[in-house]
């Protein structure tokens, strides 16, 4: 699909105005490659990759425990919930599957991270907006790996031109409207998809990594200007996720597909269509507990496609 009439932006006095740019090609992103989101024979857990949760204070760990079941259902082999000491009692009476370790400041991240192992982040849900908050975010973006930037952490990148200025290209940047506009002010107010897609392959740029704009019409954008939209409109309608928590289950969705070995784009892609599809197998009465639970319903019909290829391995569940 092509925007041939895009919108960039231009400096004036007061403020920026849009203006007419060249045309952006937008991708339209479609249901998954079956095979990219196999388990195959002979695999073990280590072989989809160990994602991390960072976790905010005690009574503040819904948002990432709601992220590490994301993660896991996608297909992480392993998912690690790192939290305060004093949030894990409380974190370990709503997690089995999902491993906790105490982690009380940067330097206890730093040590963390020196297992290689430990392949993909995802801060925000639920962080935190303090200074030790703000320590975390800086370690973590340093230490190079694949990392979901949602949430609190967005708030942070916000308000600090240091801790921006250590975005990559393995980065994911999850903005709904009114994070975007603080991360972007100059590029807030776009209307319409053409004029939104412009303002989110310039912030993509601009930032280095790969940002995920939400809404009914997500809009994906990675650093190298590529740009592809998710239409959750008509058929493929989801009111339903408009609902607390949703936003987290959609970063846990990302950082497991990260851990599997996703690019940045593709992992965005992918999950956003999931994200949706789960939400329209659930329906009415939908909360956020419900998308990670609809997952394998919606994975064994994206994997059907693939049992037909006779001696694959394919593991269905």
């Amino acid at each position: 699909m092509e925007c041939h009439q895009s919108v960039g932006w231009t400096r004036r006095v007061g403020g920026w105005r849009p203006r007419r740019s060249c045309a952006v090609t937008l991708h339209q992103i479609g249901p998954p490659d079956p095979a990219r989101l196999s388990k195959h024979e002979g695999q073990h857990k280590y072989d989809h990759g160990h994602a991390l949760i960072l976790c905010g204070p005690p009574g503040h760990g819904g948002a990432a425990r709601l992220a590490a079941r994301a993660a896991l259902r996608v297909g992480a082999g392993l998912v690690t919930l790192a939290c305060p000491a004093a949030a894990i009692p409380e974190n370990a009476a709503r997690l089995d599957a999902v491993m906790l370790r105490a982690v009380d400041g940067g330097a206890d991240l730093a040590q963390m991270l020196t297992d290689r192992r430990l392949n993909a982040l995802c801060l925000g849900p639920g962080l935190g907006l303090g200074p030790v908050q703000a320590h975390l975010v800086a370690v973590a973006l340093a230490a190079g790996r694949a990392v979901v930037v949602d949430a609190d952490a967005l708030t942070l990148i916000a308000r600090s031109p240091d801790l921006a200025a250590g975005l990559h290209p393995g980065c994911i940047l999850t903005p709904h409207t009114a994070e975007f506009a603080r991360l972007f002010p100059d590029l807030a107010g776009a209307v319409g998809l053409a004029a939104r897609a412009d303002a989110c392959r310039i912030a993509a740029g601009r930032a280095r990594a790969t940002v995920l704009l939400k809404g009914a019409e997500t809009i994906v954008a990675g650093p190298d200007g590529s740009v592809a939209v998710h239409r959750a409109t008509g058929a493929r309608a989801a009111p339903w996720l408009a609902t607390a928590g949703a936003g987290d289950v959609l970063a846990g969705l990302i950082a497991g597909l990260l851990a599997r070995g996703f690019a940045p784009a593709e992992a965005a892609g992918t999950a956003v269509w999931l994200h949706v599809e789960a939400a329209r197998v659930t329906g009415p009465g939908l909360i956020a507990e419900d998308l990670s639970e609809a997952l394998p319903a919606v994975l064994r019909a994206l994997l059907r496609q693939a049992e037909t290829d006779s001696g694959s391995g394919v593991v269905t569940g």
